[in-house]
């Protein structure tokens, strides 16, 4: 039979320090009561659906599981947020999470709304769980240095450049993941191999720039240069993700690859040759090297 677990509820776009502050309380209801910990999240964003538009997200799907398992949850339960689940009352919602995922108690922000149009709130789900002589915990939401922890505060930072601050919000760094495309390959020719992703659909672009990351694949991490942009230097025009791993060698084509984006360099520009671009590349390797030198 299925472990009684104890769910946090919400969406948890970048799995932030707010985020983190649910799940840190979520795992010590659960070791006192003998459950598992798990989270209660949805494929799509509701406001898609309630709102009529979602907001580009943090992370893909597949990234925001890696974070929240990496967070010492044991199940990471994925709802589509569809018209059924819109329209559902919210005792409905909690009774189905209790018969279908056995849900055996709550964790929630004070913020948290769910059911039809919102109706459910912390209030009422800490008196459901009253009733039904369930562990409930409500958590305040988090500010850092007077500034609320949000996924919409974050995203401005991202789209700002602003890397550092972005992944202080966060309490980790930025991560994006994805399949390693073939390119044009005219990295090589400049002995700068750029690997080539694409940004998962829905999944917002930071700042159009260069970016000193650490790069994951097989198991292997390293420091990589990263640009994110068109690529106007060589005239591109779709956007794309091109990290060049530092100190690896080997094919990477087909691979699962996964950045952490740790700080901005510079932003994107268009050089006159492509000289200088493989200069100023270079000079960029130099940063990144430094860059983890140093922490």
């Amino acid at each position: 039979m299925k472990q009684n677990t104890i769910y946090a509820l919400g969406f948890f776009d970048g799995v932030h320090l707010g985020h983190q502050a649910l799940l840190k309380i979520c795992r010590t209801l659960a070791d006192s009561a003998g459950c598992a910990a798990g989270v209660v999240t949805f494929g799509n964003h509701p406001d898609a659906l309630t709102q009529g538009s979602a907001p580009r997200l943090i992370n893909s799907l597949s990234d925001r599981k890696r974070l929240l398992e990496g967070f010492s949850m044991d199940e990471v339960v994925e709802l589509p947020f569809d018209e059924a689940l819109k329209t559902m009352p919210w005792e409905a919602f909690l009774d189905m999470l209790r018969a279908q995922h056995n849900a055996a108690g709550f964790v929630c922000g004070e913020d948290f709304r769910f059911g039809h149009k919102g109706s459910g709130t912390a209030a009422l789900l800490a008196d459901y769980c009253k009733r039904n002589g369930l562990p409930c915990a409500v958590v305040p939401e988090r500010k850092l240095d007077g500034t609320i922890v949000s996924s919409t505060h974050i995203r401005s930072l991202l789209e700002a450049g602003d890397m550092e601050e972005a992944n202080r919000f966060l309490g980790h760094p930025h991560i994006l993941s994805g399949e390693v495309k073939e390119g044009r390959k005219l990295g090589r020719t400049l002995g700068i191999p750029t690997a080539n992703l694409w940004i998962p659909e829905g999944v917002m672009v930071p700042r159009h720039g260069v970016y000193a990351c650490r790069a994951t694949v097989d198991g292997i991490t390293c420091p990589a240069v990263t640009n994110i942009g068109s690529r106007p230097t060589v005239g591109g025009h779709r956007i794309t993700v091109e990290p060049w791993l530092l100190d690896f060698s080997g094919d990477l084509y087909g691979k699962e690859l996964t950045l952490q984006f740790c700080a901005f360099l510079r932003p994107e520009r268009k050089f006159d040759t492509l000289q200088q671009l493989q200069e100023e590349i270079l000079k960029n390797a130099a940063q990144t090297r430094e860059f983890f030198g140093k922490i």
